[in-house]
This record gives structure tokens, C-alpha cells and sequence, in this order.
């Protein structure tokens, strides 16, 4: 068992199964072995995690994600984050590149849950003492939890894999209100116009464009979002941009690929160039043939790292 030392003290990284290819990397661009956990599942169902080698003491990196099966991805998190507080680790740090139930931040509707505060005080009462996200749905998010929370964005990272591609007259298009703060940033970023859509939900999983604000006429659209889910906003996004007069040669942008059912038939749209995404979930098999671009999300998570065991600033990241 190597330990990684970044400072005064040691630290060790250890992950979940729901994102093992992406700990690796992580692990790589700090120069440390992933730490073993023993993972495993009784017939019921239920969950197991031991960890073999005694953390009494030291600094951990706990790497999961909420990717599909994400329940059970949870719980998993929540069985370690308990193993590790009951074997005295030192500082329990949780690196989740996708915050899963964030768009579940508010009540939209009466007698419904606010799931992402319930994630965040489940994540706090069973003995996080950080967590490190990555674009989370809603920044206010944020607020919901008690424990130091370092809020990354990979708007830079996706940024120069747009800035390779050259394009010319383009617009960055936000795809509904919620995200024009995001589009904005973007924008400044490449250097770029921007216009506005406004969406409503009539139910989970769908959405209804009612209006455009801005020129995207003969321009080509920079689509940038935080996640594509069944990919059914984002398509009709594009179908309301050509609409509009818009080149046909789209470019999706968003740091989360979700990509659930029928995401895989939704982006053959032939107005949609490509789709640019970062690993913090893994791509799914049936996704593999289609015009997207993983971007890799371990050297930011690796620097991050690095930041929080020297007590450095992460505001510059």
C-alpha cells in the first residue's frame, strides 16, 4: 500500500465500484496506489465494504460517483464513509465528480422532497467532513450542507476542446434560463455571443421551449449544459435552433453524460456534430458509436486534491 504525501501528512485515495477507470487516473496523476476495498453484495441485495489496511490516523479521498446503479452507488459511499469514521481515519474527504439528485434542489410541486438536501444531511450525519463536486444542477445546493463543500467547474476543460475546433460565428446557446449564468461564463470563456431559451417541464424527464432571446441565425450553436440525461431537452433545443435559422452542425456541450434511455437514439439527430462531455461518468457501451468526446476530468480532481491537503485556495481552479 503506497501512500501519497502532499504536505506534513499522508493521505490515501481509496474508490467505489461505480467509477474504478476514473480512480485510476486520479490515482496515476498523484503518483499513489488506489487503496483496497473490499466491495461485495449478499444475495438479498444488501451492500458490504471493509477496508483491509488500517487508516487510523490519516487524511482520506473517498472517489464516488452517482452513476447508474446510482441507489446502490449510494449506499455504498454511505457503508465506507462509515467503515472509515469507525477505523479513526483522519479527515474524511468525499470527491463526488457527479452529484447525483441535484435536480431535485427545491419543491416544484407540493408534498414532494428536496432530495439533494436529503443527500447532503445523510452525507454529513454518517461522518463526511468535505466533499469535492463537480458542476453541481443548482450552485444553492451548496448551502444545503454543514461540512466544507468545494464546488468545481469543468467550464474551462470543455472550453479548449471547443476552442480546437475553430469554429467560426458561433453563439453559445443556454438551453433555459436556469443555465444563462453558466452560458454566460462559457461565453466569456470562447469569446462568444450568447442567446437564452426558455423551457417549462409539464413532467419529469420532458420539456416544452416557449421562447428564444438572441441572433442565432447562420450561426453555429454551442449547446452548454450541466448534464445530458435522456438527451430529450437538448434535441429539441437543437430542432427549435434550426428552426431559428441555425447552422446544422450543433455542438453539445455539458460536463455530466447521464445519457439514459433513448439518449443513444436522441443524438443521431443529423443537425447534432458533436456531443463533448467530461468522464465524471462512465460512458455507457451502447453510446460508444456515437460523435461524442469524453474529455478527462482526473487532472482537475488530481490538483484539487493537492489544493485541499496543502490548505490551499481552490477559487482559481
Amino acid at each position: 500500500m503506497v501512500e501519497g504525501r502532499l504536505g506534513t501528512g499522508a493521505f490515501r485515495l481509496y474508490a467505489g465500484s461505480s467509477h474504478q477507470e476514473l480512480a485510476g487516473q486520479v490515482a496515476q496523476y498523484l503518483g499513489v496506489e488506489l487503496g483496497q476495498v473490499h466491495l461485495s453484495q449478499f444475495r438479498s441485495g444488501e451492500l458490504y465494504a471493509q477496508f483491509p489496511d488500517s487508516v487510523r490516523g490519516v487524511d482520506v479521498y473517498l472517489l464516488q460517483s452517482f452513476s447508474p446503479p446510482i441507489n446502490d452507488n449510494f449506499v455504498e459511499l454511505l457503508l465506507m464513509i462509515d467503515a472509515l469514521k469507525r477505523s479513526s481515519a483522519g479527515r474524511i474527504n468525499v470527491i463526488i465528480p457527479y452529484f447525483g439528485y441535484g435536480r431535485q434542489e427545491k419543491q416544484g410541486e407540493a408534498r414532494e422532497p428536496i432530495s439533494a438536501k436529503v443527500v447532503a444531511d445523510v452525507l454529513t450525519s454518517v461522518g463526511a467532513h468535505r466533499v469535492i463536486t463537480v458542476d453541481l444542477h443548482a450552485a444553492a445546493i451548496q448551502g444545503f450542507f454543514d461540512i466544507p463543500l468545494d464546488h468545481l467547474t469543468a467550464l474551462h476543460v470543455l472550453g479548449d476542446e471547443v476552442r480546437k475546433m475553430n469554429l467560426t460565428d458561433a453563439v453559445v446557446v443556454s438551453p433555459d434560463a436556469g443555465r444563462a449564468k453558466t452560458a454566460e461564463k462559457f461565453a466569456a470563456i470562447l469569446d462568444l455571443p450568447m442567446a437564452i431559451m426558455h423551457k417549462g417541464r409539464p413532467k419529469h424527464n420532458e420539456a416544452v421551449i416557449t421562447h428564444l432571446i438572441g441572433d442565432v441565425k447562420g450561426k453555429t450553436p454551442i449547446v452548454i449544459e450541466d448534464m445530458i440525461d435522456t438527451g430529450g431537452t437538448i434535441t429539441q433545443v437543437v430542432d427549435i435552433l434550426m428552426e431559428m435559422g441555425a447552422r446544422q452542425s450543433a455542438v453539445l456541450c455539458a460536463t455530466h453524460g447521464v445519457f439514459s434511455p433513448p439518449a443513444d437514439e436522441r443524438l443521431r439527430h443529423p443537425a447534432i456534430r458533436k456531443v463533448i462531455v467530461t468522464d465524471t461518468l462512465p460512458l455507457p457501451a451502447h453510446m460508444k458509436d456515437l460523435p461524442i468526446h469524453v474529455l478527462p476530468i482526473a487532472p482537475m480532481l488530481a490538483t484539487a486534491i493537492g489544493r485541499v491537503h496543502y490548505n490551499l485556495a481552490l477559487s482559481n481552479m
